[in-house]
């Protein structure tokens, strides 16, 4: 709730309501994950390099939402508990590609499922059609965050407060 007339209420803030859909999201992976070992940022490296083997620790950790420092303790740990590999030496420049292993395919096969059924339960209450309309406004607002507000909305044009 707004005190004063100018700050934001956060009873109908669209920000803050992602912000708890995010938290909340979070939560319920950790939960699922942490029977695994896993972390959802472990979960995320994985994930990653299973799409994109090869993939830096810079650009694991822009990927997974951490910090480059945070990445890196968390590749060492992979890598000597065989679930990645990384080369002794970079082919190029600085750069370590990491690979998943077979084990690490594995502990993702498990972890997956996992993350999965938390998504299925957090969509359960939507149709097929809401959820690609989430999914496209979701996409929407990125892109404008990502664009700099190019097309910002003006407060008069937000709807009103409930």
């Amino acid at each position: 709730m707004s005190q004063g007339g100018g700050g934001v209420n956060l009873e109908t803030s669209l920000g803050y309501l992602l912000k708890e859909v995010s938290s909340v999201l979070r939560a319920a992976m950790e939960e699922v994950l942490r029977p695994l070992g896993m972390s959802v940022t472990h979960y995320s490296c994985l994930e990653l390099l299973a799409q994109r083997p090869g993939l830096s620790n810079s650009e694991l950790a822009r990927g997974a939402f951490v910090t480059r420092q945070s990445m890196n303790v968390l590749l060492q740990a992979l890598e000597r508990e065989g679930y990645v590999t990384r080369p002794a030496e970079p082919p190029i420049g600085k750069a370590l590609p990491a690979r998943l292993t077979p084990r690490g395919r594995r502990s993702l096969e498990q972890a997956t499922a996992a993350v999965r059924s938390v998504e299925v339960r957090m969509l359960s209450g939507m149709t097929g059609a809401e959820q690609s309309e989430a999914f496209r406004i979701l996409k929407t607002m990125i892109r404008s965050l990502r664009d700099g507000g190019d097309g910002a909305v003006r407060s008069e044009e937000l709807p009103p407060a409930e």
